[in-house]
C-alpha cells in the first residue's frame, strides 16, 4: 500500500526524522507515537501529500483510497450531521445530485447516473450512516441538524463517520480518542478490531493502541523505528534493544579503549611499529555502534502543598439532583476523607461529571445538603474552566498571575513546558490558542496554586505519554483530597487508592483500588469495567443489594418516561417493517411484470427499478436492525 524509503524532514535548524523506512500494508492496524513535537503529525501529512520530504521517497498504490481525520479544526459547512456523515466521495454527490436534476426515469441522464450510483452502493449509504452514528452517540433528533452548529468534539465526530462509513483502504487517524466519552470508545475500538482495509493512528492513549494495535511506529531521535505487536509489547521490544545496544556499545568501546592505548604506547617504538600501524588500520574499519540515547529525565515538578484540611473534606446527606425531568441522584449519600484518592466509574450519563459538579458548587441539589468540611479549598477541572482565562493576556503572563510567593518565572515555565506549552508559545496570547492548548494551560494554573480538594474531570485529554507521567509524578507528591474522572487505565492504576461507580441515580464505594474493584464488581476486562452497566456481570450480594434499594426508589415519574421511550421504539420498529412488507410486495408485483415484457426499453427500466427497490430494502433491513437493538435494548 504504502513504502517509505529513506526519508527526512527537517524545519529550519531542527530535523525530525532522516532515513525514515518502512512499509504499511493491507490490513495492518499501527500505532504511530512519539514524544510531542517529534513530527508524528509531520509525517501524516507528508504521507498525504501535503508537504514534500526533504529526502526520500514515499510510493503508494495508485488506487488506494485514504481518509485523514485531523487532530483538531476539521472543516464543515451548512450540510447536515447526516449530510456530512455520507459525504464519502465526490462522485457520490455529484451522482445524488443529478438524479434530483433528472428525476425522469425516461431521461438518459437519470439512467447514467442511477447505474453508477447503485455500483457504489449509493442506496445503501444512509443505512450505514445512521448505525455509524448511533455508534458515537449521536441522537436521532441531532443527525438532521447543520453539523456547524455542533461543538468542535461534535463535528470531529461526525466526520470520524464519515469515514467509517467511506471505509478507505487506509485510515489515518490523528488522536481520535480525544473526544470519545467511555461507552462511545469502547464501540470505536471494536469497529477498528474488526475492520477490512489499513489503519495508522496516532495516539497517547496506552490502552487504546494495546486494543487496536498489531504493530508500533516510533518517532525519536531523529529516527522512526519498527515494532511487531501493541503497545505494551513495543515497550519490552525497546527496553531489549536498548539493554543490546548499550552491551554492544560498551563492549565496543573497551576494545578501542584497548587499540588506542596499544597504539599510543608503541607508535613511537621502531620494533612495535608495524603492529601499531596494523593496529590503526584495525581501528580505522571498526563501524562504530552508536551510544544508546538515554530516555529523556522525567521532569521532577514539585509545586506547593496546600493547606491542611479537616479530616472529613465533604458530606453530602441524602442529595437529590435532576435535570428537569430527568432524575440523576436520589437519596445521595458521601463523605469524603482527607488525602482520598478516588476514581469515579459508571456508564456514560450516570452522573459522574455532575458529582464532580454538586462538589464543586457548580450545581444545585434539590434536596438533602452538601457541606464542605473544615478549611477545605475547592479547585475544579473541566473544559468550562478554559472559561475563565483572560483572553488579552499571554500564556506567560496568564501562568504567571497565579503564581505562589517565591516561585520564580524560570519555575513557571518549566511546568508550562510540561504540558506542550513550550519555546515561542508562551507568548502567545490566549484568545489564539486551541481548545487542548487552554484546557493544558488552565491546569498548569490549577497545579501553580493547588487546592486541598481537587476534582478533575478528564485531566489527561490533549496530553502525550510524557505529560501524563509529570501530571502522575505532580499528583503522586499531592497531600490534599484527588477525586477524578478518566478513561486513561494507565493514569487510573497509577493514583486512584479507591473507587465508586455510579450507576443507577446512586453510588457504590470499594474500599481499594482500580484492581480490587474489578474483583469485586466481577468485571469482565479492565476497561469494560470503567463504563457498563454491574447488571451485565454477577454481582456479589452487596451489590444485588444496592441495586435492590435503588431500584425502589425509582419513582412513577421515571418509570412513565421508560414506558414511552419503550413505546416510541416499537413504533419505530413496527414502521419500518411495515416499510420493507411493502417494498417486498412491490418487488413482487415487478417480478410478475418480467414475464409480460418484451421491449428493451421498458426490460431496462424494470432492470432499473428492480435494482432500486433491492437498494432500498437493503437499506431498510439495516434501519429496522439498529431500531430493533435500541427496542431490545430498552426494554
Amino acid at each position: 500500500m504504502i513504502t517509505v524509503s529513506h526519508l527526512a524532514k527537517s524545519f529550519g535548524p531542527q530535523t525530525l526524522f532522516s532515513g525514515a523506512t518502512f512499509r504499511v500494508l493491507p490490513g495492518e492496524c499501527i500505532g504511530l507515537v512519539g514524544p510531542n513535537g517529534a513530527g508524528k503529525t509531520t509525517l501524516f501529512s507528508l504521507l498525504i501529500g501535503e508537504l514534500e520530504p526533504d529526502e526520500g521517497l514515499i510510493e503508494t498504490d495508485k488506487s488506494l483510497q485514504i481518509g485523514y481525520l485531523p487532530q483538531e479544526s476539521a472543516p464543515t459547512g451548512d450540510e447536515t450531521v447526516l449530510q456530512l456523515a455520507t459525504s464519502i466521495s465526490a462522485e457520490l454527490q455529484l451522482l445524488h445530485a443529478q438524479l434530483r436534476q433528472f428525476p425522469n426515469d425516461d431521461q438518459p441522464e437519470h439512467h447514467e447516473a442511477l447505474t453508477r450510483y447503485i455500483e457504489l452502493g449509493g442506496y445503501s449509504l444512509e443505512a450505514k450512516a445512521h448505525r455509524i452514528l448511533a455508534g458515537l452517540a449521536f441522537r436521532q433528533e441531532d443527525i438532521n441538524q447543520p453539523a456547524r452548529f455542533l461543538s468542535g468534539g461534535w463535528i470531529m465526530r461526525a466526520h470520524l463517520a464519515r469515514l467509517l462509513v467511506m471505509e478507505p483502504d487506509l485510515l489515518m487517524l490523528d488522536e481520535p480518542t480525544n473526544h470519545l466519552d467511555l461507552e462511545t470508545l469502547g464501540w470505536f475500538q471494536d469497529q477498528l478490531c474488526n475492520y477490512r482495509g489499513a489503519i495508522l493512528t496516532i495516539s497517547h492513549d496506552r490502552a487504546f493502541l494495546n486494543r487496536v494495535c498489531k504493530g508500533i511506529l516510533e518517532i525519536a531521535n531523529q529516527r522512526i523505528t519498527r515494532f511487531q505487536g501493541n503497545f505494551d509489547d513495543y515497550r519490552r521490544q525497546k527496553a531489549a534493544r536498548e539493554q543490546q545496544q548499550r552491551a554492544a556499545y560498551e563492549n565496543q568501546q573497551r576494545e578501542i579503549a584497548q587499540l588506542q592505548s596499544f597504539i599510543d604506547r608503541f607508535r613511537a617504538k621502531a620494533t612495535k611499529a608495524a603492529q601499531a600501524q596494523a593496529r590503526i588500520k584495525q581501528l580505522e574499519k571498526i563501524e562504530r555502534i552508536e551510544a544508546p540515547v538515554a530516555e529523556a529525565a522525567s521532569i521532577q515538578f514539585n509545586f506547593p502543598q496546600p493547606q491542611r484540611s479537616g479530616q472529613k473534606v465533604f458530606v453530602l446527606e441524602n442529595v437529590d439532583q435532576a435535570y428537569g425531568q430527568h432524575t440523576v441522584y436520589r437519596d445521595l449519600n458521601l463523605t469524603l476523607e482527607r488525602e482520598d484518592r478516588i476514581v469515579l466509574v459508571g456508564p456514560n450519563g450516570a452522573g459522574k461529571s455532575t458529582l464532580l459538579k454538586i462538589l464543586a458548587g457548580i450545581v444545585p441539589i434539590q434536596a438533602g445538603s452538601a457541606t464542605p468540611g473544615l478549611n477545605v479549598t475547592i479547585g475544579y477541572f473541566s473544559q468550562q474552566r478554559t472559561e475563565t482565562l483572560d483572553p488579552e493576556a499571554t500564556v506567560l503572563e496568564e501562568a504567571c498571575a497565579k503564581r505562589p510567593f517565591g516561585m520564580t518565572e524560570e519555575s513557571v515555565r518549566s511546568l508550562l513546558g510540561t504540558f506542550l506549552l513550550t519555546g515561542e508559545a508562551v507568548f502567545k496570547k490566549v484568545k489564539v490558542l486551541s481548545g487542548g492548548e487552554k484546557s493544558r494551560l488552565a491546569l498548569v494554573k490549577l497545579l501553580l496554586t493547588p487546592p486541598n480538594l481537587l476534582l478533575l474531570d478528564e485531566p489527561t485529554t490533549h496530553l502525550d505519554m510524557g505529560s501524563i507521567d509529570a501530571l502522575i509524578q505532580a499528583l503522586t507528591g499531592y497531600r490534599g483530597t484527588l477525586i477524578f474522572v478518566s478513561h486513561d487505565l494507565h493514569f487510573i492504576r497509577a493514583l486512584a487508592a479507591k473507587v465508586i461507580r455510579v450507576e443507577q441515580q446512586n453510588i457504590t464505594r470499594y474500599a481499594g483500588d482500580y484492581e480490587y474493584y474489578l474483583r469485586k464488581s466481577g468485571q469482565a476486562d479492565a476497561q469494560s469495567g470503567l463504563v457498563s452497566s454491574l447488571s451485565d456481570n454477577r454481582p456479589d450480594a452487596q451489590t444485588k443489594a444496592t441495586a435492590q434499594t435503588t431500584n425502589k426508589r425509582e419513582n412513577s415519574a421515571d418509570r412513565r418516561r421508560q414506558q414511552a421511550a419503550v413505546r416510541e421504539a416499537e413504533k419505530a420498529v413496527k414502521r419500518i417493517e411495515a416499510e420493507i412488507i411493502a417494498l417486498e410486495e412491490e418487488q413482487a408485483a415487478l417480478n410478475s411484470r418480467f414475464a409480460e415484457a418484451s421491449d428493451g426499453d421498458t426490460l431496462r427500466k424494470m432492470h432499473f427499478e428492480a435494482a432500486r427497490i433491492e437498494q432500498a430494502l437493503e437499506e431498510k433491513n439495516q434501519l429496522w436492525e439498529t431500531a430493533l437493538a435500541h427496542y431490545e435494548k430498552l426494554g
